[in-house]
């Protein structure tokens, strides 16, 4: 990340540009994401922060990072574990990866992470008002939980993925 992007107030994550994510349909093609597992209690993920950094430091440690912000989702596997994908530029020798293909939809929510369930509900309901399939949610953090402190905002992009 250039530090020209930095948010001034945390020296962290920039502003958060909601109007790039919301309500617009990404198309990927074997986007490199490294991948590791997170604890959640009922559904709520825990210790995501450290689990993001360690990811970061990986992928930094081999010079693999995106230009700004990188894409930060997570997918549950049941009410206990979840997956965290951080957007690589390149895969990343030693650890877990992942391409990600296909047609997103996207939305913005605000808001605590103990509304997720209502987001999820939410967004399946835009899926299907588009007259798309959907295959699978991710969430997507705009702001690690210090900036999201600091600009006194939390949020969430849901990406969609839906049949082509």
């Amino acid at each position: 990340m250039r530090s020209a992007e930095l948010s001034a107030t945390t020296a962290c994550c920039p502003p958060f540009e909601r109007l790039r994510w919301d309500e617009k349909e990404v198309r990927w093609r074997d986007k490199p994401f490294v991948v590791d597992e997170v604890g959640c209690v009922l559904h709520v993920p825990v210790d995501m922060a450290r689990t993001i950094r360690r990811l970061r430091a990986r992928v930094q440690a081999v010079n693999a990072q995106v230009s700004g912000q990188p894409i930060v989702l997570s997918a549950e596997k049941s009410a206990w574990r979840a997956h965290v994908f951080l957007e690589a530029g390149r895969d990343v020798p030693g650890a877990t990866m992942a391409r990600l293909s296909g047609t997103f939809l996207t939305k913005v929510f605000e808001g605590p992470y103990r509304d997720a369930g209502v987001w999820m509900r939410r967004m399946r309901d835009h899926v299907a008002a588009r007259g798309r399939a959907l295959e699978r949610l991710y969430l997507g953090y705009a702001l690690c939980p210090s900036c999201a402190r600091a600009y006194g905002a939390s949020y969430v992009v849901l990406f969609a993925k839906v049949r082509d």
